[in-house]
């Protein structure tokens, strides 16, 4: 078990495109289960290989229901539609949150850790995670998209909604 430490902003790597894998072998199946033993530990619901500083297109995301975890490699959004606005904070930025806007839909191709092609489909607050996951690995931080900054005592309220 390895919980690694979490690249915080400021910080390059945060901010820059990432590489696409192309080698899927023990250490790419080894990394996935470290970032999601790591995203776990500190209360996430996805970190994407850039918070690790990692320059890979590598993401996990589990937001806690029946699909369990999914490791997403090389993702590319095929298809989106909707609108949802929602809270959102990120582990690269603690203790910040803010409202930002995301297609409530979204259909992703992407490949698992074998490099096996696949399509995952998500709504909601899946749809969320996963496309937070995917902006960071194209340098895009969901500071850029916030539309209101929420302090902690306002974010206590939202909770108990």
């Amino acid at each position: 078990m390895a919980i690694l430490t979490i690249v915080k902003h400021p910080a390059e790597i945060l901010e820059k495109e990432c590489k696409q894998v192309t080698q899927f072998d023990k250490n790419l199946k080894q990394l996935l289960k470290d970032m999601y033993e790591t995203m776990v530990a500190a209360d996430g619901v996805g970190l994407a290989a850039p918070q690790i500083g990692v320059d890979q297109q590598i993401a996990v995301v589990d937001i806690g229901d029946e699909r369990g975890r999914i490791n997403l490699i090389n993702p590319i959004i095929i298809e989106k539609s909707g609108e949802q606005t929602d809270i959102e904070g990120c582990l690269s930025f603690p203790r910040l949150y803010g409202t930002v806007s995301r297609p409530y839909y979204v259909k992703v191709q992407a490949q698992n850790m074998k490099g096996k092609t696949f399509i995952i489909e998500a709504e909601d607050y899946l749809a969320r995670a996963i496309q937070h996951e995917i902006d960071h690995l194209h340098g895009v931080l969901f500071t850029s998209k916030v539309l209101k900054y929420i302090d902690e005592e306002e974010l206590e309220g939202y909770e108990e909604q």
